[in-house]
């Protein structure tokens, strides 16, 4: 395998496009831990609090979302993507860039147009059904799609070509040993490791019609012997107001850092259907119910569709999401173990935990291809 020396990775605005990026920037630290890696994003994205948190260099460009209407926006647009994409080039040269690697995310579109000007390899890479504008965009400048998602090669005549890797994850997840780490995980959480714990998330902002929903069912939750570890968001100003005196626990958080101590603790989760909690669920074999975001294009019904019909996890309307929901098809679920097992089984064969080596294998082959 030829040995790289700087990489250039692009994807901001959001978690789905960071947290992978991250992952796999540890892959390539892990087996090479001199190796350059510049990570491309934006003055407002995510980026800016969690990149350089994680110890890799970032370097902003005047990257602009591109206008998905015709409109004012679009007659500005040639020019702001030049201005970007000179500026994206510029730091190719700097650090001698060999091989750029997109997540997504406007950020990535004057990664691409610059790699394809200066004749960089590039790889796309892409978990979305339908893929995102930027990497539509990508795909008619190369043919070096990764994909995260088995499915996504049936999913769009776009992706039919794509060769599936996984999604990177963080090795704290990839590596997790769920059955190991259980009674550690619920005593962090002042939980039982003899009950069956609910792990409920949102997002990192929260969601709150899940929030409300679970907390309104918390009576109904403990009542059968149901712990719940329920974090609401950091971003959330709607209060959530848990019963006191509950027969279990019902342990609030507004933030998680250490989401594998949560897989561990968890049974089940009850979560929205973003890409990267679709990957993380699935490689550790979690049974999951599945609350896709009400608007949009219904991408996370797409994910976690499959799952869903391998009998791996359920999915539940953002708006049937209720109390009475939660009684009626919920709480029969996670106290019964046979068919909690039989979820889990399914839902760890739709899974992968290795994204961050595969996708690293095929960008060492692109870039030996040239």
């Amino acid at each position: 395998m030829p040995q790289l020396r700087s990489v250039v990775l692009a994807g901001g605005g959001t978690g789905g496009h960071i947290y992978p990026l991250l992952a796999f920037a540890d892959c390539l630290r892990r087996h090479d831990p001199n190796i350059h890696i510049t990570c491309l994003g934006t003055e407002k994205g995510l980026e800016n609090e969690l990149i350089p948190k994680a110890g890799y260099q970032l370097r902003n460009v005047p990257a602009h979302q591109l206008p998905r209407k015709i409109n004012v926006d679009l007659l500005l647009t040639a020019p702001r993507m030049l201005k970007a994409m000179k500026a994206t080039r510029e730091i190719m040269d700097e650090v001698g860039a060999e091989v750029v690697i997109g997540f997504g995310g406007y950020v990535a579109v004057p990664a691409y147009l610059a790699a394809w000007r200066r004749k960089t390899p590039m790889v796309v890479f892409e978990y979305n059904d339908p893929p995102g504008v930027a990497n539509k965009m990508a795909l008619k400048f190369t043919d070096n799609l990764a994909l995260g998602f088995p499915h996504l090669t049936q999913a769009s005549p776009i992706l039919a070509d794509g060769t599936y890797t996984g999604i990177p994850l963080r090795p704290a997840i990839s590596h997790l040993d769920r059955a190991a780490r259980r009674a550690e995980a619920c005593a962090h959480f002042g939980l039982d490791p003899n009950r069956p714990v609910l792990f409920v998330y949102g997002g990192s902002q929260g969601a709150a019609s899940i929030n409300n929903a679970v907390s309104g069912a918390a009576q109904v939750l403990t009542k059968g012997g149901v712990q719940v570890l329920h974090i609401i968001g950091a971003r959330r100003d709607e209060p959530v107001h848990i019963p006191d005196g509950l027969p279990v626990a019902y342990r609030t958080l507004n933030y998680l850092d250490r989401m594998d101590l949560g897989y561990a603790a968890a049974d089940m989760v009850l979560a929205r259907g973003g890409s990267m909690t679709v990957a993380e669920v699935t490689a550790l074999g979690l049974p999951t119910v599945f609350v896709p975001m009400p608007w949009g294009n219904k991408e996370q019904y797409r994910n976690a569709g499959p799952v869903v019909a391998a009998g791996g996890a359920v999915f539940c309307d953002d708006e049937a999401l209720n109390p009475a929901w939660i009684e009626s098809n919920l709480v029969p679920l996670i106290t019964d173990r046979q068919k909690l097992s039989a979820m889990a089984q399914a839902s760890a064969g739709f899974g992968r935990r290795d994204g961050d080596e595969a996708l690293r294998q095929f960008t060492y082959k692109v870039v030996q291809q040239g």
